[in-house]
């Protein structure tokens, strides 16, 4: 009889994903997906669905009331999710849920801050890790105060990201890359999130910028929505987010966001 292989948590895994790309010389792909929309169940098929397409990890976007870093796709998006009667708790159990249908990739929860105050930040961290997650992606929890959940996610192994932006300073930048732990998100436009037909000219002097700062991985996020846009990620970064593309797939079915995520991860070979 075979053992089954351990799945490797935490940090462990984000450092080997990043690890199992850059082997493959491609930037990892990172989908984010709301959980509960437009109902839990299509979440969580159109999750697995991706999975199954061999994706490398998942921002799973727990619901909150006013997101706002985020575009009018996944705000609406996390209205229908609330209404659908998803809380924080609720969408640690999809994690749990994920893990037991079979998806080995890393999973971050991306959340609001409030929410995650509501709940106890050191028993979400507990919980989280519980659940299968593997790190945490707070957009509006500035590196300042990572304090907040720097000590627990230490203790637990857990990823702990921070976001940069164009208009980022050198203090901030070092800051940030000082407090992160797995990979920095790097934000592509200076606004919300969305997909968009193109990226920002001065996108490459901005990552060349942030490389002499930092050796930790860098993934980029807002504004990536088509394959085109997925292929210029091959070295130019370690890894990139897309989310309102495939959450706006994912009010038509599961299968549709399914589509979308295999072009994109296909246009990474």
């Amino acid at each position: 009889m075979t053992e089954t292989k351990a799945r490797l948590a935490g940090l462990d895994a984000v450092v080997a994903m990043f690890e199992r790309t850059q082997n493959e010389n491609r930037a990892a792909f990172l989908p984010y997906y709301t959980i509960g929309y437009p109902t839990l169940d299509t979440s969580l098929d159109a999750i697995e669905a991706m999975a199954n397409e061999g994706v490398d990890g998942f921002e799973i976007g727990v619901p909150f009331s006013d997101p706002l870093a985020d575009g009018p796709t996944l705000q609406a998006a996390a209205q229908v999710a609330l209404e659908n009667g998803m809380t924080t708790r609720k969408s640690l159990e999809a994690v749990t849920t994920l893990r037991e249908r079979g998806v080995t990739q890393p999973m971050f929860m991306f959340s609001y801050l409030n929410p995650l105050i509501a709940y106890g930040t050191e028993q979400f961290v507990k919980d989280a890790k519980a659940a299968g997650a593997d790190g945490f992606i707070i957009p509006d929890l500035p590196p300042e105060e990572a304090y907040l959940f720097a000590e627990a996610c230490a203790e637990e192994n857990m990823a702990l990201i921070f976001f940069l932006a164009p208009t980022s300073n050198e203090k901030r930048i070092k800051i940030a890359a000082e407090a992160a732990t797995g990979f920095l998100y790097v934000v592509s436009v200076t606004g919300i999130t969305g997909a968009r037909t193109e990226l920002p000219a001065d996108l490459k002097q901005f990552i060349a910028r942030l490389r002499e700062e930092t050796d930790k991985p860098l993934v980029l996020g807002f504004g990536i929505s088509t394959p085109e846009q997925a292929q210029s990620m091959n070295g130019l970064v370690n890894g990139f987010i897309v989310g309102s593309a495939l959450v706006r797939r994912g009010a038509e079915s599961a299968e549709a966001v399914r589509e979308l995520a295999a072009q994109l991860r296909g246009a990474l070979d």
